[in-house]
Order: structure tokens, then sequence, then C-alpha cells
């Protein structure tokens, strides 16, 4: 559905998008990752035509974003971070206007306006003045203008930002909902939220493409995917150094804190627990806690996007 390759852009003297590629096929969830100033924002501009590229391709649903802006725009809801609202007109009228300018046809603009307000939990507001709503309900009416029209694909930069913790649930479930038969492009901060919503994650750092796979495939790539953590009452500089040296193990960090070390220990493979603890007792250390965990999508983030270009960010 969405095709980009080796794609380019440059600003005076800043490349902010840097020769990437990637495919999202029908009825993808993607999730879009990379921290501020990464080319996150570029890359979905650019897919919105919205802005042109400098070089490369890159195509939705078939058509070229540089010569067919007008189809690609018929095919694509766009949820810009910052929406853009006109804030003294209605809710209902502001969403009928903008079904008009996306062609939505008359005979099925009131129901195509009625089903955006039922799908963003709008309706209760929809005669209410956009300016008088708050930050959360601003943004739903956003949401529902990149659904007025049922694009086929939705490219949505912090949908859920502003939203109380009950209205990220639901938008994280319509989102869900909605990538049964739509094609999504998410971006977001929130990590979490993407590891519960997204069926694959692409991760940019320096407007490169870093990373790319499922948040299982990315665990288990960096260091097997799980490491062990442990809190042992001792000398820390010695209890690090000597933990280092344990058959099996890849990395060692340690938190120095009130006479005891937290450390975090990345085995080269396998579950180097029995002999770690082993080490710690028959070196007289007191051993008061000791679990294996698996990575989460925001250790795999903050080891990739500190590590790449010699662990600059």
């Amino acid at each position: 559905m969405i095709a980009v390759d080796n794609l380019t852009k440059r600003y005076a003297g800043v490349t902010a998008v840097d020769g990437i590629s990637f495919r999202v096929g029908a009825g993808e969830i993607l999730g879009f990752l990379g921290p501020n100033g990464a080319g996150k924002t570029t890359t979905m501009r650019i897919l919105t035509c919205f802005m042109p590229a400098t070089s490369g391709a890159a195509s939705v649903g078939g058509y070229d974003v540089f010569d067919q802006s007008l189809q690609v725009r018929r095919l694509v809801g766009y949820m810009p971070e910052n929406v853009p609202l006109y804030t003294d007109m209605r809710v209902r009228e502001y969403l009928d206007y903008r079904a008009k300018l996306k062609e939505v046809p008359r005979s099925k603009r009131r129901k195509a306006v009625d089903d955006a307000l039922e799908r963003c939990w709008i309706t209760d507001v929809s005669t209410r003045v956009i300016g008088q709503l708050s930050k959360g309900y601003r943004q739903r009416v956003g949401l529902a203008d990149t659904l007025v029209h049922d694009p086929k694909v939705l490219i949505l930069d912090e949908p859920t930002i502003g939203l109380d913790p009950n209205q990220v649930r639901r938008v994280r479930e319509l989102i869900r909902n909605l990538g049964e038969d739509h094609t999504v492009i998410l971006s977001t901060h929130i990590l979490p939220e993407v590891e519960m919503t997204c069926s694959r994650v692409i991760i940019i750092h320096n407007g490169r493409l870093v990373a790319e796979g499922t948040p299982g495939d990315l665990a288990a790539a960096r260091d097997g995917g799980s490491f062990v953590r442990m809190e042992v009452r001792g000398p820390a500089r010695q209890i690090e150094d000597t933990l280092r040296k344990v058959p099996g193990v890849a990395k060692v960090s340690c938190d120095e804190a009130a006479g005891s070390c937290r450390l975090i220990v990345t085995p080269k493979e396998g579950d180097p627990r029995t002999e770690l603890a082993r080490v710690v007792v028959n070196s007289g250390w007191d051993l008061l806690e000791m679990h294996q965990e698996g990575a989460s999508l925001e250790d795999i983030f903050v080891q990739i996007t500190t590590e790449d270009r010699g662990g600059k960010e």
C-alpha cells in the first residue's frame, strides 16, 4: 500500500531524511518511531503531499506522491501533531465543511459526519464551538476530521497527545479496529502504546532508518532480547568487575545506591542466573534480588538511538 525508496529531504545545510526505504502492507499498523528531530514528521509530510522530497521515490496505493498528489490525498487521512482547526466553527459544521473539501458525496455526507462523531466520542459536543473545547476534545475533532472521508490510509502523528488515560485507551482500541480495514502509520513517543497497537515498527535516527521489524524481532536482535536485573549488597566496583567475567555474560551495568549495587546483566545467550547467584554467594556478598526480564520496546529504542552514531544523540 505504501512504498518508500531511498527517500531524501534536504534543507539549507541540513539533511532531515537521509535515503530511507520501507514498505507498509494493506491492513498493517506500522509504528513510526524516532527521537525528536529524527525526520519522522518530514517523512509523513512527504507521504501526504504536504511537501516534496529532494530525491527518491514514494507511492501510496500505487500513486506517486510527486506526480499524482490529488489521487494520493483522496486515499490518505492525515492527522498532524498540532491539529489545525477553525476554532470559530461548531464541531459538526467544521466536519461537514471538511467532508465537502474531501469530496464526500452530498448524499453520504451526513452519515459520514455522524460516523466520525460517534467513532471519536464527540457526538455530545457536536453543536459546541471548537474554540470552547478542551485540548482533549479538540484532538478528537482532529481525529474525526482524519476519518470523515473513510480513507484507506491513515497517517497519525501523536494522535493521543492531550488525551486522558481513558481516552488514550479508547483511541488505542479505535486504531486497532481501523487496522482491520485500513493501513495505518502511527507516530508516538508513548512506546507501550506502540507495543499494544502496532504489528511492526520502524525506528529512524538522524534521518536514517536504523531498525525495522516486529517488537519481538527487534528484542531478539538486541542481545537476545532479555536481561537479568539484580541487586547485590557489597562493593559496587568489585561486584561489577567480577560479574562481567562470568561465562555467558556479555555486558554488566551497575548503579550504586545505599551500600548496594543495582545491576543489569545482558547475557550472550541462555540464562546465566544460576552461575551469577553462585558467584555472588561464593564472594560473600548478599543477593537481595534477581530476576530475568524481556527487553521492552523502550529499552530497545534507547539502546538503538544512543548507540547509533557512536552513542551520540
